[in-house]
């Protein structure tokens, strides 16, 4: 099933070159949708940090590939298999495409099935991603948004909102404990702040940059700490509201060299430290996980079910993205200017449809 008027042509940034800017131009429509896929029209694309890592030819990509893994969009056509999404659903798009369902991760816990390592990823693996006027998308990880959820909103927690809200969930936590959050105002941290509270926790946030620490405390974190102060002093003030023991968990989405050691020396004895950040490497000092058994774990993004139920917290506690919004394609370059800037407050977003975007606002619902 179909919606009439599908292009057979449609505009779309790709990298054709590494370490190159985007192409923006023609390309066929994906219309040769497999059993599971939906075929959706694209309202709002965003950038990630994965995005430059695809560019530089970190990931391996196959050339030519259409850019950014975070996606929303209306679906105009769906496959044969499809029982349950239809034409005019509104939906989330997800980065895992084809996972093959039979290795140990897709047989494992739910919360696993993420890590197939045969799957492809729209945007970065052997499927091409949002950064397209159409896009084809796997029904089994594509998520419908909730009435109160905007495209806007949505497109950008397709990776980054996935990601550390599963590092939040990760940390264990029970209602009332202390967490911190390093690299509180970036992309993911502000949601983590956001993701946080909204499961009943206090939340410690840490920045380094007056923007981010801004961004810290609209989102809402009990206490704000400005990281150039000092290893020492940071601890400090952790340990003044934490009884002197520190967070029980961090969730670490920083790249800064130090970030990894500062999350664990903030933690309390026994806690846990998530990883998120992906530096080039990670160093952390024996100290803190052999003398202080620190427990650090790594983590993804989200499996599809823990996405879907991240919607229906946005939805629920009104969870707000801070975005910077490109209008079309051809402000691609100005998105990965102010990217590269270090200015961005944070994501980057481009609309790829402004009649989706004005029929959500013609809509009378109240969106976050």
């Amino acid at each position: 099933m179909s919606s009439p008027n599908i292009p057979e042509q449609m505009l779309a940034a790709q990298v054709v070159e590494f370490n190159k800017p985007y192409k923006v131009h023609k390309v066929p429509v994906p219309t040769d949708l497999g059993p599971n896929d939906l075929l959706i029209r694209v309202a709002v694309a965003s950038l990630c940090h994965t995005d430059f890592m695809v560019s530089s030819g970190i990931m391996d990509t196959s050339l030519p590939c259409t850019g950014s893994h975070e996606g929303a969009g209306t679906v105009v056509a769906v496959g044969t298999s499809i029982k349950s999404f239809q034409v005019g659903d509104r939906v989330m798009a997800g980065i895992l495409y084809e996972a093959c369902g039979a290795c140990s991760d897709c047989l494992g816990p739910e919360d696993y099935s993420q890590y197939c390592v045969n799957a492809k990823y729209c945007g970065v693996k052997a499927a091409d991603g949002f950064f397209a006027e159409y896009a084809k998308v796997d029904s089994r990880w594509a998520a419908k948004l909730p009435d109160r959820v905007s495209f806007e909103t949505a497109a950008p927690l397709a990776c980054a909102g996935c990601t550390v809200y599963r590092g939040v969930v990760l940390a264990g936590l029970k209602k009332g404990e202390w967490i911190s959050i390093v690299g509180s105002g970036g992309g993911l941290g502000h949601l983590g702040v956001q993701f946080a509270h909204a499961l009943g926790l206090n939340v410690v946030g840490v920045d380094a940059r007056d923007e981010g620490l801004e961004l810290t405390r609209k989102g809402g974190a009990d206490i704000v700490i400005d990281a150039r102060i000092g290893d020492d002093k940071v601890i400090e003030e952790v340990k003044k509201v934490t009884n002197g023991e520190g967070v029980s968990a961090t969730v670490n989405v920083s790249d800064a060299a130090k970030a990894i050691a500062t999350s664990c020396a903030i933690t309390k004895m026994h806690g846990t430290v998530v990883q998120i950040a992906q530096p080039n490497e990670v160093v952390i000092p024996f100290q803190e996980l052999i003398f202080r058994d620190i427990r650090v774990r790594g983590s993804l993004i989200s499996s599809p079910e823990e996405a879907r139920t991240m919607l229906d917290v946005v939805a629920e506690h009104g969870i707000s993205v801070q975005t910077n919004a490109f209008q079309g394609l051809g402000e691609m370059e100005k998105l990965v200017h102010l990217a590269e800037s270090g200015n961005m407050k944070g994501k980057g977003i481009i609309v790829m449809d402004k009649e989706q975007i004005k029929k959500e606002k013609e809509s009378g619902l109240k969106m976050v």
